[in-house]
């Protein structure tokens, strides 16, 4: 009599692991949507964040969300590329990035580069600017404060 009952319950058991990690995937793949969602348009760098101590010569690695790196030379829609300014802020919207020893312009589309800094404290701010190095201001900018040894 026992096993009438013990029968039908072992047979519910695959349908309910089943279902428990169908639920578990849909789940992960609710919070990857999600996550992904929350992710922000702009420029950033790769292997560097605020607050970093490195050595000179300084790999900097460059990124973007939102829009396409291209060289300079075309305006087309969602396309830009890089500049780091040294020491320095970013450039209003609309405005020329200066091209100086603290301006650098990376557009051949470069994405890594490398920097000889003087040790101490500095700024790099990424910037994201046109084919003609018309700035996309402070949205597109990032700013970070790194300490050369």
């Amino acid at each position: 009599m026992k096993l009438k009952y013990i029968l039908p319950a072992l047979l519910l058991l695959p349908i309910i692991a089943c279902n428990s990690s169908t639920n578990s995937a849909s789940q992960d793949q609710a919070k990857t949507a999600s996550d992904s969602t929350n992710t922000k348009s702009g420029v950033y760098f790769v292997n560097l964040k605020d607050g970093d101590v490195v050595k000179s010569p300084v790999i900097i690695q460059m990124g973007v969300m939102g829009m396409t790196v291209e060289p300079a030379g075309a305006i087309k829609p969602n396309t830009g590329h890089y500049h780091i300014i040294i020491d320095g802020s970013y450039t209003e919207k609309g405005q020329m990035v200066a091209k100086d020893s603290t301006h650098l312009h990376f557009g051949k589309g470069q994405t890594v580069d490398t920097l000889s800094l003087k040790p101490g404290d500095h700024t790099l701010t990424l910037q994201f600017a046109d084919g003609m190095h018309m700035s996309y201001g402070k949205d597109w900018s990032k700013t970070i404060k790194i300490t050369v040894q």
